[in-house]
């Protein structure tokens, strides 16, 4: 199934009309799909698309993302895979920098699930820990961040209210979104 076939699917899903155990029931059977080759795979999904479900889920959908382990990685390995794609290299080409990303709920070293974004000489590296000092580190719950990182919440407004914590230099924090084109929903 094409890219497009898969959006279109997505696009067509009334998500108000699904619990979130359906939700997740659902996203559970694509992931399968993609896992067995099928071609049917979250991957397929166009950005636009991905920041769409992401905008028409209701919260208790994306808590329960962020509560299922492994749909829980592959939304944050899909956002982090597409960072360098949307980065905007021009704003960033005198800077240098390293974020590591904190999740809470994971499976990592104190519960936390971990990301690293690297930009330096003009470019962006994001993925699981990739061995680098952070200069910034951001704690973040995940459902927060998927909304985030789709353009579907604000980050000041997260900051102001404590969903976003940062540990070590802040300007690098409130200069990161950008850094990057971030995705409007379809």
């Amino acid at each position: 199934m094409s890219g497009t076939v898969v959006d279109a699917f997505a696009r067509q899903i009334d998500l108000s009309r699904l619990s979130a155990e359906q939700f997740i029931q659902l996203l559970e059977t694509l992931h399968m799909l993609g896992s067995a080759g099928t071609g049917v795979h979250l991957s397929g999904l166009s950005t636009e698309t991905l920041a769409d479900v992401v905008r028409r889920a209701s919260k208790e959908q994306l808590r329960a993302i962020a509560e299922h382990p492994e749909l829980r990685m592959v939304f944050l390995e899909e956002i982090f895979r597409r960072m360098s794609d949307h980065f905007l290299a021009e704003k960033a080409r005198y800077s240098s920098l390293v974020v590591c990303w904190r999740f809470p709920g994971g499976s990592g070293i104190g519960g936390y699930d971990r990301f690293q974004t690297v930009i330096e000489d003009g470019r962006c590296h994001s993925g699981k820990d990739l061995g680098r000092e952070p200069d910034t580190t951001i704690t973040i719950a995940p459902d927060d961040f998927f909304r985030v990182a789709t353009g579907n919440a604000a980050v000041a407004a997260m900051f102001v209210t404590g969903k976003v914590k940062v540990k070590g230099e802040y300007a690098p924090a409130v200069r990161l979104s950008g850094y990057f084109d971030i995705p409007k929903p379809a």
